[in-house]
């Protein structure tokens, strides 16, 4: 997760605490803190954890990671072993829990749940397409104690519904976001980028903006579930760019006319050097702090297996909510804690420790230990490797410094075609 306002505008703002948090004596003579607390260094901390509730859906999304529709699915967690789960979370000390699903809100005991992690000490999050959001839901989902709710669209309008497999559903997760705005439950806008609705980021932030949503999360397209027929859908390497160049454009303008609106990107760490890149030739100063941001951060370093974990419907635990080709066994014969922590999967051990074991231009980049490889779901699901470079890095070979014997120079050339003719 990289935050765009935070770091590329230096406001100070609240999504950060967890992925940039640092000692406050460390910021620039004058400006505001780049956060409000005290962390641990990454490698300390203990993941936030990804739990899909259910897989039953009301919505059929093209990009879902859980291939999830409207149907009910069996042996799913009950809610006496969500319990032990969720306590056993708490005591490994567990920051964050993220209900998620399928959509969540179809699961009935919810409420419940939420309410006991919050009484655990866990900060539950929901993640949800927000089309069963009523005035009285949003009310319910504040008085059980969620932190933030993160409502999916991916375009505007009729653009959604395609997107989402049913009509009307953007009228009803714009009536879900109205609810919480007013019932004054912390909410945010979740984006997949894909080529259906790039070209539609100044409207996007138009409606962020008009229907006074404070966090927008613009997430790289990973290639899982459905998604994973999705390929040909995402982003070019030049288009990828050119949606960067848009939200660090946004987002500065946010930042200028005072409106507190947090942006963020997920699922490509080379956003972060992009974004380094960037500054470096507008402010060196600021870049430089920037860097060490990104660097203590480490990026991929301390994503997949490492800073989140997903346990899936039925309590297969998984490195990410994206991995669910492999699993590293089950809550309900061992807790999550000691599977996480038992080294004797080949996968979770290269996970905690894989800079060594990048391969390609991952394994040489001079920003390798800004970025850390990315995303290495990605890479496995197009390589069969979970080693090789992601193959969502847009930087070109001159940005990251290498010259590789045997690169695509035809790659070099769509892209350097594409910024032109863009």
């Amino acid at each position: 997760m990289i935050d765009i306002t935070k770091l590329y505008c230096f406001p100070s703002t609240t999504g950060d605490t967890l992925p940039y948090a640092q000692k406050p004596d460390r910021h620039l003579e004058g400006a505001e803190p780049l956060t409000q607390a005290v962390a641990p260094s990454v490698t300390e901390r203990k993941p936030m954890v990804v739990w899909n509730v259910t897989r039953t859906c009301n919505l059929k999304c093209v990009h879902c990671y859980t291939d999830s529709r409207l149907r009910d699915y069996s042996d799913e967690l009950t809610t006496r072993e969500a319990r032990a789960m969720m306590e056993d979370l708490a005591q490994f000390g567990v920051p964050a829990l993220v209900f998620s699903g399928g959509e969540p809100l179809t699961r009935p005991d919810l409420l419940e749940l939420v309410a006991y992690a919050r009484e655990l000490g866990l900060r539950p999050v929901l993640s949800t397409n927000g089309t069963l959001i009523t005035p009285a839901m949003a009310g319910r989902l504040k008085r059980a104690g969620l932190i933030y709710v993160g409502i999916s669209l991916d375009g505007l309008g009729e653009l959604n519904d395609r997107f989402r497999g049913k009509k009307g559903a953007f009228d009803a997760a714009l009536a879900g976001f109205r609810s919480c705005v007013e019932a004054g439950q912390p909410v945010g806008l979740r984006l997949t980028l894909t080529k259906r609705n790039f070209f539609d980021l100044d409207a996007i932030f138009d409606f962020i903006e008009r229907e006074k949503i404070n966090r927008a999360c613009f997430y790289h397209l990973v290639y899982a579930g459905r998604g994973n027929h999705l390929q040909t859908d995402d982003l070019t390497h030049a288009e990828s760019r050119q949606a960067m160049d848009l939200i660090l454009r946004r987002a500065e303008d946010y930042h200028r006319r005072g409106l507190n609106i947090d942006i963020l990107t997920v699922h490509n760490h080379v956003d972060g050097v992009y974004l380094y890149l960037k500054l470096l030739k507008k402010d060196p100063v600021r870049a430089a702090e920037v860097y060490q941001l990104l660097k203590w951060n480490g990026g991929g370093t301390h994503d997949s297996g490492v800073g989140i974990g997903n346990i899936d419907s039925l309590g297969n635990v998984h490195a990410d909510q994206f991995w669910t080709s492999h699993s590293f066994g089950n809550v309900r014969r061992r807790p999550f804690s000691r599977l996480w922590t038992d080294l004797s999967d080949p996968l979770l051990a290269g996970l905690k420790n894989r800079v060594p074991l990048l391969k390609g231009r991952c394994a040489t980049c001079l920003w390798k230990e800004l970025c850390g490889g990315s995303s290495r779901v990605r890479a496995e699901e197009v390589y069969g490797d979970p080693w090789m470079p992601d193959p969502a890095c847009y930087l070109t070979n001159e940005e990251i410094r290498q010259d590789v014997p045997g690169q695509d120079a035809a790659g070099e050339e769509e892209l350097l075609s594409e910024e032109q003719a863009a």
